[in-house]
């Protein structure tokens, strides 16, 4: 008998965890942080999210039967292009298939998670969710003072001025912050085309105000425009029927073998958000990573 410390991962399958009809609404779950990476922690495993998006999205492009998408969203962003790989893909799969998205927010939908969201035709908010955060952060950690502590000395051996940009070994210059600056500004300039792509009848003025990275409740995000409706998840649910014209619909979901779901509050394993932010990482920028630009409400 022979056990391996590292399984094999298994294609999806479908599970219907509400109702009994042909017609479908399929139920994604984007939750934790947004990261192309899996988790760190063999004890608790967690998946490459981007990647189980779009292997969900390709096995509803080939079901006639799937009506209408449902996102469940418990999340507060993550990376700047996961986020925008994600938000792509549905967009993408909501214009071949011509179906409808209803996005509906659980505890948090903040910064990428509301940049996913606006890609859907109807954005739900629980009264008690947290949104928008619509920004960009750029994590560095400067390790210099910590070094000089305890006898270390780092450097680099560089072809140019700029090539270590964003060392965490030095101090950064002022025309490196205004380099970084400038991406920073390009990426928010992203964020906020999307929003007024998928939010047409927000107002200039409120898109304004929003663009300082505030957070909301549900309440005050339909209150600005950011959602359509508060509610909850059954109600996601009967806004995707009527999107779609259905009178009646099964949800469902792609789990894979062996994990257990019962009904529509049924989380993904390992995709809890703190779990999550630690595989963002950040030590590793003290340990010379690279600075991540984040779509992230990281308090």
């Amino acid at each position: 008998i022979s056990i391996s410390l590292f399984p094999q991962v298994m294609p999806l399958r479908e599970k219907t965890v509400q109702g009994t009809a042909a017609d479908k609404i399929l139920m994604m779950d984007i939750s934790g942080v947004i990261s192309e990476k899996g988790s760190s922690n063999p004890l608790s495993e967690s998946e490459d999210l981007v990647a189980r998006i779009k292997e969900e999205l390709t096995l509803a492009a080939e079901d006639s039967h799937i009506k209408a998408l449902l996102l469940r969203i418990n999340s507060p962003g993550g990376t700047v292009t996961a986020s925008d790989v994600i938000h792509h893909e549905i967009s993408e799969f909501k214009t071949k298939r011509k179906i409808p998205v209803v996005a509906t927010i659980m505890d948090i939908g903040a910064s990428g998670g509301y940049y996913i969201a606006v890609a859907a035709d109807q954005i739900i908010a629980h009264p008690t969710s947290v949104t928008g955060s619509v920004g960009v952060i750029m994590l560095r950690v400067n390790a210099e003072g910590l070094l000089q502590k305890i006898g270390v000395e780092a450097g680099a051996i560089k072809s140019g001025a700029k090539k270590d940009i964003g060392s965490p070994f030095r101090p950064m210059s002022e025309d490196e912050r205004a380099i970084f600056q400038s991406m920073i500004n390009g990426f928010q300039s992203r964020f906020l085309e999307v929003v007024t792509k998928g939010r047409k009848a927000l107002p200039a003025d409120q898109l304004k105000l929003i663009s300082d990275g505030r957070v909301l409740t549900g309440p005050q995000a339909v209150q600005l425009g950011l959602v359509d409706q508060v509610g909850y998840l059954d109600d996601g649910i009967a806004a995707a029927k009527q999107l779609a014209g259905l009178a009646d619909a099964r949800v469902v979901m792609y789990v894979r073998p062996g994990t257990y779901k019962n009904n529509i509050y049924s989380q993904a394993p390992g995709t809890s958000t703190l779990e999550a932010l630690a595989n963002l990482d950040i030590m590793g920028l003290v340990r010379g990573g690279t600075p991540q630009f984040l779509y992230l409400w990281i308090p």
